[in-house]
């Protein structure tokens, strides 16, 4: 049996996130400075969205 050292994914970059929602990076940035955006964490220089904040926003956009 070989042991992984797995990661899981907590949280989205930009690029993953407009990746993985089909956005284009521009497009993300606008619909951030209308006040349309996911929740963001930030450390430093760094910009995360959390899976969760993800959820939450893909929900408030369904019909």
């Amino acid at each position: 049996m070989t042991k992984t050292n797995q990661v899981l994914r907590e949280a989205y970059t930009i690029p993953e996130f407009c990746a993985a929602h089909r956005l284009s990076e521009s497009m993300y940035y606008k619909l951030r400075n209308a006040g349309l955006g996911p929740r963001e964490m930030r450390a430093l220089r760094k910009v995360t969205i959390s899976l969760e904040a993800a959820d939450e926003w893909r929900r408030a956009r369904e019909k």
